[in-house]
């Protein structure tokens, strides 16, 4: 591409000669006889380099020079002048110009300074090009995945996570398997003015009770067998930001009273060490249990658990939040193709209804992998519900699935009815093409009645179905 030079000079014959030489040598040139007009110029043209003269009436060329540096501090401008002199060289590199040249100008130097500034000016622009790249990526590899979905459940998380992000209030999180509840703690960490220090995350369900305390607290040489150097343990490497402690509710007795003491003294001991060490951490937790019921059966600190909940997050099923599949299965599909360097893929709206009427009970967990198992095993760019039939059968629709596994689901009552009488309100929605008159026409209700499940229990139209 022709790079285009913009000539700033209120002498006609040497706008002409400069002109010449630089079209000549294959540059595209605009020309001003004044500083207003060369202005102007650069607001309506893409200049890719000025060459400007220092003498002019009206805005001489340093006013100029200034106003181009006020927007374009990147933008190669060369000085021009018949009256040089030391002093006005030195100005004019001050003010930001790129080069000096004296008139009469010598048409090899002329073609020299414009081509290394242009070169460097290219130069500059790339590697700041690439600067923006590698720190969108840097973004893209640091910040927690989205949490998708608009439905009204979903949206309560979110705005939960906002508001307790910005204290360093303790929160536990609650909900089933698979629901997402690390991708709530990574965000109410990302969120939180600790968001540049340590997210330390520890699984208490699968470290054997043994291991707890020294994966906790860490541990001194020598402190049992197998501790052959010092270690660092969770609290110390979280130190300045959040910890992170899933599945607490499956912690031991022993270890729940040491953590207890960490969030009373904010101190910690490694084993094996009688000294006390400092920590600044903030603490959440996550639990798939009842923690009250396990608190009344002996398995679970009582005060641990008020210490711990002084904010509640519970994240909702996949089953009490069917509006948003759709969301995270296309979004699901487009990331697994590309990390398994596959082409793009999608689903069918028939694809995606049939998802929805699966009961889920691994949650988003379950369907994640059953779009990878779909993206990987379907050979064409769309998704049907031929495929997920052929190749998710092992999770069946809730309509397959027998009246005992729909009941192992729940542990509360509540819960059960709640998730019925949504679900059944939804197929009937489903049904008669969410036409609010005759479906609640079917189920012998008032109109004011269904509307107030529908908002209940956030039920929303999929898109598909929208007129």
């Amino acid at each position: 591409m022709q790079k285009k030079i913009l000539v700033i000079d209120d002498e006609r014959p040497i706008q002409e000669a400069v002109r010449m030489i630089l079209e000549y040598d294959g540059f595209t040139v605009e020309t001003a006889s004044d500083g207003v007009q060369g202005i102007n110029a650069l607001s309506q043209h893409t200049i890719d380099a000025v060459m400007l003269d220092i003498k002019m009436v009206g805005l001489d060329g340093f006013e100029v020079l200034r106003k181009i540096r006020e927007d374009r501090k990147d933008l190669p401008v060369i000085i021009i002048s018949g009256h040089g002199n030391i002093e006005t060289a030195v100005e004019a590199i001050k003010l930001g110009a790129t080069d000096f040249l004296e008139k009469p100008l010598d048409r090899n130097r002329v073609l020299v300074s414009l081509r290394n500034a242009i070169e460097k000016s290219d130069l500059q622009k790339d590697n700041s090009a690439l600067k923006r790249k590698i720190d969108k990526l840097t973004k893209v590899q640091t910040d927690p995945p989205e949490i998708i979905g608009g439905s009204a459940a979903i949206q309560k998380v979110k705005l939960l996570i906002d508001k307790v992000a910005k204290t360093d209030s303790r929160v536990l999180i609650t909900g089933g398997n698979g629901t997402g509840k690390e991708l709530v703690a990574r965000w109410i960490h990302h969120k939180s003015h600790r968001s540049t220090a340590p997210f330390v995350a520890l699984n208490c369900a699968a470290i054997p009770t043994e291991l707890i305390e020294s994966e906790l607290f860490g541990h001194e040489k020598g402190s049992f067998t197998g501790a052959t150097e010092p270690r660092h343990g969770k609290f110390e490497q979280a130190h300045g930001g959040t910890i992170f402690l899933d599945e607490i509710g499956d912690m031991s007795l022993t270890a729940q009273a040491k953590v207890l003491r960490v969030l009373q003294e904010n101190k910690i001991q490694r084993v094996g060490s009688a000294k006390q060490i400092e920590v600044n951490v903030r603490v959440l937790a996550a639990t798939n249990k009842h923690l009250i019921d396990e608190i009344e059966k002996g398995n679970f600190r009582e005060d641990l658990y008020h210490r711990l909940s002084v904010i509640m997050i519970d994240v909702p099923p996949l089953s009490l939040r069917r509006e948003d599949i759709d969301a995270l299965a296309l979004q699901f599909a487009k990331v697994l193709a590309e990390k398994n360097a596959l082409p793009e893929k999608t689903l069918t709206p028939a694809a995606l209804a049939k998802l929805r009427h699966y009961d889920w009970r691994g949650n988003i967990r379950e369907l994640h992998n059953i779009i990878e198992r779909l993206v990987i095993m379907t050979d064409r760019a769309t998704i049907d519900e031929t495929d997920v039939d052929l190749f998710a059968p092992l999770s069946g629709s809730a309509k397959e699935k027998s009246a005992t596994n729909i009941f192992d689901n729940f542990e509360v009552f509540e819960e059960f009815k709640a998730n019925a009488e949504a679900t059944f309100i939804l197929r009937k929605l489903e049904k008669y093409r969410w036409h609010i008159s005759k479906t609640a026409e079917k189920l012998g209700m008032q109109r004011s009645h269904l509307y107030t499940k529908i908002e209940k229990y956030a039920l929303q139209k999929p898109k598909e179905s929208e007129e």
